[in-house]
């Protein structure tokens, strides 16, 4: 597939000597290729097992109703077939094993899959039916021997569709039903007269589907199909006989699926849902191992290696081990659309591609974001693969229905610098830890051998800790030494604050009323101190009333007596007038009279 040259704006990274060294090529932009999809729509496959990969697009059309089966050979559209329903997933999978590998694809639309083969219709696999409701079933029985109206009719599946909300304990209504309901009463007679000979079914819907290889793990390997439907069901799938292998359920509707390992060994399944949650299941387990809470409904998920990557519409990018711990979080710039996987074999290189609302792809390796390709329009779908001869290409449709196709230079290389947005790469770099000492390795054989009398010795002196801590609590509540009045009559606070280098001091008390609605009154100050040591220009005098709310500042002044450069504690009592005790005591520490210090 020849690179087509297109102007340097269509691709980038953040910052003009980034853009400038752009690590891929333009190889073809096409803005009206009117291919509406998205990600699970869109594949790389060698349909003809020539080498030569093919672009394989489930189209939903401009309008949503015109849904056709694209491939694309190069930059030309190849062939097209029309599907009967709206495309939730398109996969390439080989059903058999023979000398030829050419591998069959498979459209999940509605209750079916179409399996095409050389791009011919091959096969339609359909849901097993579900359990349709009793009372509806009678229902209609009537209905087809003209033994109910229409207006009774309507009142018994419209309470069957209550109950079946409200206690989720029986079968909900079929389509069928919910048609009728929705009619106006004139439609209602021409619609059970044509439906009422049929016979009542309810089928579930294909949400997502995926691909899980069954016992090797070589790319001309058989693989499974995996489904997650609308009845929160997964199914595994045998690709010879199209028969179930497994079927489990998971506590909501899937939303998007991802797998990894091989279904007679080993495999690890993800499963994204309409609730919020990823739920996680293995091999011979009857229901999810592990549950992942996320922060807001997820946007795509992937396997990276042994590690979850999830993006959510939240703006964030999120890792997770195997077992559901939080590895990170990263802050997207804009709100993410779409999530895909790069596994580009010659260099081991393993990362994610974030389409996002601002016209760029951002490419995260682990947390670390090493590249950022800007687009002419917002990405819908993202495909990283074989396509034509080239082993590592990237191709993005847009919201607007364009094709973008790019090609990763052979000679690019990502490098945690290359972005000047992200985690700065000092939290990568490994610490220099120093060799373990024979100290080290002392203490650590003590604390083994005497780990028990440690533990009690800690549990002691914490225990002697919160002793001292109570006793001074309750000291200073009984010595009403709190900075807050515990009076229900009087609450008040307090704080004192000490001017001056000495030996003359200013001393000022803050006392405010914490009342909503009372005010205090007939208050008094009184000042207990040492006479041989200080002075107080108003040891005793009585406060004004306090209104609520107002901070009321009360200051006198502080004379130092000694010259030996000493300080004591003063004393401050708020008291109410006829009561013994204090409403308040505060201790204030006296600075040391620096005047008298430098005479």
């Amino acid at each position: 597939m020849a690179a087509a040259a297109l102007p340097s704006s269509s691709s980038g990274a953040a910052g003009d000597g980034i853009q400038a060294n752009s690590k891929w090529l333009d190889a073809h932009y096409d803005p009206v290729a009117s291919l509406y999809t998205f990600s699970s729509c869109v594949t790389l496959a060698d349909l003809h097992g020539d080498g030569d990969c093919k672009l394989v697009v489930g189209d939903l059309g401009p309008t949503g109703h015109e849904m056709k089966l694209k491939v694309y050979h190069g930059m030309d559209l190849l062939s097209e077939n029309v599907l009967l329903d709206l495309p939730t997933s398109v996969a390439a999978f080989l059903m058999e094993r023979h000398e030829l590998c050419v591998p069959a694809v498979g459209v999940a639309a509605g209750p079916y899959i179409y399996v095409y083969k050389n791009m011919r219709p091959y096969f339609r696999y359909a849901l097993p039916p579900l359990e349709v409701n009793s009372t509806e079933k009678d229902v209609w029985e009537q209905a087809k021997e003209d033994k109910v109206d229409l207006l009774s009719m309507k009142e018994t599946l419209e309470m069957i569709r209550e109950n079946a909300d409200r206690e989720n304990t029986e079968p909900p209504l079929s389509v069928q039903s919910l048609r009728f309901l929705a009619l106006d009463p004139p439609e209602m007679e021409s619609f059970v007269n044509q439906y009422k000979m049929q016979p009542l079914k309810r089928q579930s819907l294909i949400t997502c589907m995926t691909t899980l290889k069954k016992s090797l793990a070589d790319e001309g390997s058989i693989s499974c199909l995996v489904l997650g439907t609308e009845n929160s069901d997964i199914i595994i799938l045998d690709p010879e006989p199209f028969s179930m292998l497994v079927q489990t359920k998971v506590p909501s509707v899937p939303a998007f699926l991802d797998v990894t390992g091989q279904y007679d060994v080993e495999y690890r399944l993800i499963v994204a849902c309409r609730n919020g949650c990823i739920y996680i299941l293995r091999r011979n387990s009857k229901r999810h191992k592990y549950c992942i809470e996320l922060s807001s409904q997820a946007v795509g998920l992937s396997w990276v290696q042994k590690n979850i990557v999830v993006a959510c519409s939240d703006e964030t990018l999120q890792s997770f081990t195997q077992k559901g711990k939080k590895l990170w979080v990263v802050p997207l710039p804009a709100t993410p659309i779409t999530l895909s996987l790069i596994d580009e074999k010659f260099q081991s290189f393993h990362a994610v591609l974030v389409a996002l609302a601002n016209m760029e792809v951002h490419i995260y390796q682990d947390k670390n974001l090493v590249n950022i390709i800007q687009t002419q329009d917002v990405v819908s779908s993202i495909c990283f693969g074989r396509y034509g001869r080239e082993d590592n290409t990237l191709v993005m449709t847009t919201k607007g229905g364009g094709l973008i196709i790019k090609i990763l230079k052979r000679t690019a290389t990502f490098d945690k610098r290359d972005a000047v947005v992200g985690a700065p790469v000092a939290q990568s770099i490994k610490l220099n830890v120093p060799k373990k000492t024979k100290l080290y390795v002392d203490q650590t054989l003590r604390e083994r051998e005497s780990g028990v009398a440690m533990h009690r010795v800690f549990q002691t002196d914490l225990s002697r800790i919160r002793l001292m801590a109570a006793r001074a609590y309750a000291q200073a509540l009984q010595c009403n030494m709190t900075p807050v009045s515990e009076s229900a009559q009087e609450q008040l606070k307090m704080n004192a604050v000490v001017q001056g280098m000495g030996p003359t001091f200013k001393l000022t008390l803050n006392l405010q009323n914490m009342s909503d609605t009372r005010a205090v009154a007939n208050l008094l100050i009184s000042f207990l101190y040492d006479e041989k040591l200080y002075s107080i220009e108003h040891p005793f005098f009585k406060t004004p009333m306090l209104v609520p709310g107002l901070n009321y500042p009360l200051a006198t002044f502080v004379e130092c007596l000694s010259e030996q450069g000493t300080s004591d504690i003063i004393k401050v009592f708020v008291l109410h007038e006829g009561e013994p005790e204090p409403l308040l005591t505060a201790h204030i520490n006296m600075p040391v009279s620096e005047g008298l210090a430098a005479v």
